[in-house]
């Protein structure tokens, strides 16, 4: 427990920065850089959520019943399973993550039933998690499966190979699933620079990446409207979205892609 309470995690720091409160003072000590220090870098976070529960919403209205939550964090006050059942009661969720505390978490809160189930595992690690016993028992590849990246690739290295790993699952769904990546993108700013920075330092891992580099994560993938734009920017609630974009804004972009 010790080492955990040593270092800062993404996640514990991520749900900091949201409101959460599982974390430890290490998490709150970069946490509180980031609301004081770089004040407004908090928006990385905040559309970041915000827009991947919209994309569970979209992709539930196309009629994805199954998820897989590649990296989800810790929970929230909303999670994937809940913006699902809203449209399908029976939907199916697997939440992964690598942190231990996330996990033990994840399955005091979010495993509420059998159609639920949190796993602990390295989302790099592809083929061991396509083969682990939750992801066996409650995603029927026959039908179509979402697939969510919300940041998680932005910690995935080069030679971790993350284009491999969304092509990996990319072939093992079948047509009309849906695949959503959103990704911290190079910034040219003294903002965004500071920002790719404090990160780097506090996690010890993390690659941001440009335009053309995030784009080929999507393949052969069929990108939906409204492209790979910020998130504050994908599909919007009415009356949002319309606003000057921020620095911290244009830093995080997100897209939905479908399977032909």
């Amino acid at each position: 427990m010790r080492a955990r309470q040593s270092r800062p995690s993404v996640a514990r720091v991520y749900s900091y920065v949201l409101g959460g409160r599982d974390n430890y003072g290490v998490d709150k000590s970069v946490g509180d850089y980031f609301m004081s220090d770089l004040a407004g870098s908090e928006q990385l976070a905040i559309t970041n959520r915000e827009a991947v529960l919209r994309a569970v919403h979209s992709m539930a209205s196309d009629g994805i019943r199954q998820f897989i939550d590649m990296g989800c964090g810790l929970p929230a006050t909303e999670n994937v399973h809940e913006v699902a059942r809203r449209q399908h009661p029976d939907a199916r969720v697997v939440y992964v993550d690598n942190d231990p505390f996330v996990v033990a978490h994840g399955r005091a809160l979010l495993a509420i039933d059998e159609g639920i189930d949190v796993v602990e595992g390295d989302v790099g690690k592809a083929a061991w998690i396509r083969e682990h016993p939750a992801v066996e028992r409650l995603i029927d590849f026959d039908q179509p499966v979402g697939v969510l990246y919300a940041a998680t690739l932005s910690f995935l290295e080069d030679e971790e190979d993350p284009a491999g790993v969304v092509k990996f699952w990319t072939d093992q769904v079948p047509s009309r699933s849906q695949v959503y990546i959103a990704h911290f993108r190079t910034g040219r700013t003294r903002e965004a620079q500071a920002t790719e920075r404090k990160i780097l330092e506090a996690f010890g891992r993390g690659r941001w990446r440009t335009d053309d580099e995030i784009r080929a994560f999507y393949g052969d993938l069929d990108i939906l409207e409204p492209g790979i734009v910020p998130c504050a920017q994908w599909r919007p609630e009415p009356g949002k979205g319309e606003h000057q974009l921020s620095d911290w804004e244009e830093m995080v972009v997100s897209g939905l892609a479908r399977k032909p």
